[in-house]
């Protein structure tokens, strides 16, 4: 059926029944547009299977598929003896240093700084440029220890990740709090940064969650709780598929205590249709 998007005469017949009979579609009042579009059974079959695979949030979000995509990452971790190994992977990025040239001049012209107005303006001019170039490379070594330590801060708290697979909920002020820094550093250092360890590629936003209490008093991650979901709507009759109001209630017999729009708010989030959309006759 992945093959139907590809079809024009079924991309033609989908978009005739949205403009045509929207209404009738939302109610799921197949058997009135199938007689109006003078359709068989199986053409408006394939029509249906065609519009629910598409996406109703085009403009929703950004596609995080990133195994399309080539990525080089910015940190290596390794385990090594018990403990973690993480090197920043900045070996591809050129160095940057002062200027011999401009050192030798700087030099030169500071033993001679008195000598005539000139040399004093050079030396002046100079001795900017130069406290400006060794500015520049602070912030670059400041910004390679504030990496370093954003990305230590994560690898322990999220051992288990890193040796079983397991992620712990995680908050941004989690980790500022750990290493004394703003949020919003941490925001910036995690944002399109990635590592790479023994479970894969990840990009650092991937370890941060809000966590659920459960009824055990234990808080667990956002993430295991998509899985939850997912597994859930996978493994469900599609005759009657679960409802959002049905999800929240098997988790929470499951010890989850979760609203029924979180629910949603996951499900969407997965980009999983609406019970109604996922009904198979």
């Amino acid at each position: 059926m992945h093959a139907l998007s590809y079809d024009p005469y079924y991309s033609y017949l989908a978009e005739s029944l949205l403009n045509d009979h929207y209404d009738s579609f939302l109610k799921k009042h197949y058997n009135k547009i199938r007689e109006a579009m003078n359709l068989s059974e199986d053409t408006f079959h394939s029509v249906i299977q065609l519009i629910t695979k598409l996406n109703p949030k085009p403009g929703f979000g950004k596609i995080e598929n990133y195994e399309l995509n080539q990525i080089t990452p910015d940190f290596i971790l390794e385990e090594v003896d018990g403990g973690f190994r993480i090197t920043l992977n900045d070996r591809s990025l050129p160095t940057v240093t002062l200027s011999k040239t401009y050192l030798d001049m700087f030099t030169e012209n500071k033993a001679h700084r008195n000598s005539s107005e000139r040399e004093k303006a050079t030396y002046k001019f100079l001795r900017e440029k130069f406290e400006s170039a060794r500015w520049f490379l602070a912030c670059i070594e400041q910004r390679r220890d504030t990496m370093l330590k954003v990305m230590q801060s994560i690898a322990e708290y999220q051992q288990e990740f890193f040796r079983k697979g397991l992620i712990k909920p995680l908050r941004y002020k989690d980790v500022a709090g750990d290493i004394n820094m703003d949020i919003s550093t941490i925001s910036r250092v995690v944002n399109g940064k990635f590592v790479q360890s023994r479970q894969g590629i990840h990009e650092l936003k991937y370890f941060f969650s809000e966590g659920i209490m459960t009824d055990d008093g234990e808080e667990v991650s956002n993430k295991e709780i998509k899985e939850q979901i997912k597994n859930l709507i996978e493994a469900e009759d599609k005759s009657a598929p679960l409802s959002d109001d049905r999800l929240a209630d098997i988790l929470k017999q499951e010890g989850i205590q979760i609203a029924r729009r979180t629910v949603t708010k996951y499900r969407e989030a997965m980009k999983v249709p609406v019970a109604r959309f996922r009904k198979e006759a």
